[in-house]
């Protein structure tokens, strides 16, 4: 089982080049959940789920997609919201509407245990940035790291304009990450967790806070991997951008499916992988990526559309 911890969130994106808004499923974890179960990963989701109208369709949407929500919470406050904008290359940017929602309320209880199988757990974004839940999420991956038995990954997937206090999420996301076996980041979140940082630098910084792989998604540079043994460059795929909504996301099921593949989602094993290995989990995750980036939104695919 994987167990991804984090926001559902509903995206207002811009339908048929109009004005109108269409909404759609989305938020980083929910993201890499789909596309985990799509590629056929037992998946689990930790989240909070509003009971209203919005947060049902966020619910359905998961249940539709073979998420299991055993342990997911419902809560009566609302969904948060992500207005979407889309630049003419199909980059998005979001515009968050974050307070009193359900998302980042999560309790000492709630998160007293993973579902049952769980070996490995993803989480990151906001959910690991905002309180009050934060502090819970913080102590659930330093418990789990602790025990050594689950992978823990984290992907920062910064939002900068959402945070009133960089400097203290600054510190929150260094803390998480000297509890992740496996972070993988994109640049623009190492350019701001390490100012003036080349990429490479910024990930060796992460390795020398005990991270054993941390890989580095560079959109049409490709992506970047770094291990005690091993650094490599991989290249993009080229193919025609409708946009790039959840593309990082894709890349990071695609990343954790490639690992689980390799034998290799496990804290003794995830940082071991030889230089051939780790280039083909990169092509398992950059082949995700750019099957979502022609789909409007955050459609990941499923394992039959990459045969």
């Amino acid at each position: 089982m994987l167990t991804v911890l984090g926001e559902a969130v509903v995206d207002l994106a811009p339908a048929d080049g109009g004005d109108l808004l269409a909404a759609h499923p989305g938020g980083s974890p929910l993201n890499v959940a789909v596309g985990l179960a799509r590629l056929g990963r037992p998946t689990a989701m930790l989240a909070r789920f509003s009971r209203a109208a919005l947060g049902r369709r966020l619910r359905a949407h998961a249940e539709r997609n073979g998420v299991d929500l055993t342990a997911a919470v419902a809560d009566d406050r609302p969904a948060t919201l992500a207005v979407v904008s889309l630049a003419s290359t199909g980059a998005a940017d979001y515009d968050f509407y974050l307070d009193g929602t359900a998302d980042w309320h999560w309790t000492a209880e709630e998160l007293a245990a993973l579902p049952a199988g769980t070996r490995v757990l993803h989480t990151g974004s906001l959910a690991a940035l905002l309180p009050p839940g934060a502090d819970r999420v913080a102590e659930l991956i330093s418990r789990e790291h602790a025990t050594g038995r689950v992978l823990v990954s984290l992907d920062p997937n910064v939002r900068p304009a959402m945070l009133t206090d960089p400097a203290g999420a600054r510190r929150r996301l260094l803390a998480l990450a000297r509890h992740a076996h496996l972070v993988k980041a994109s640049d623009e979140d190492l350019a701001w967790l390490f100012p003036g940082a080349p990429v490479e630098t910024a990930a060796s910084r992460l390795r020398d806070l005990g991270v054993r792989l941390v890989v580095v998604t560079r959109g049409a540079q490709g992506s970047y991997a770094l291990t005690a043994g091993v650094c490599l460059h991989h290249p993009a795929r080229p193919v025609p951008v409708v946009d790039t909504v959840g593309a990082g996301d894709a890349f990071t099921a695609g990343l954790l499916d490639a690992l689980v593949e390799a034998d290799a989602a496990h804290p003794s094993t995830v940082g071991e992988l030889d230089e051939a290995r780790l280039r083909q989990v990169l092509d398992r995750a950059t082949r995700v990526a750019a099957v979502t980036c022609t789909r409007a939104g955050a459609d990941p695919p499923h394992r039959a559309d990459l045969l």
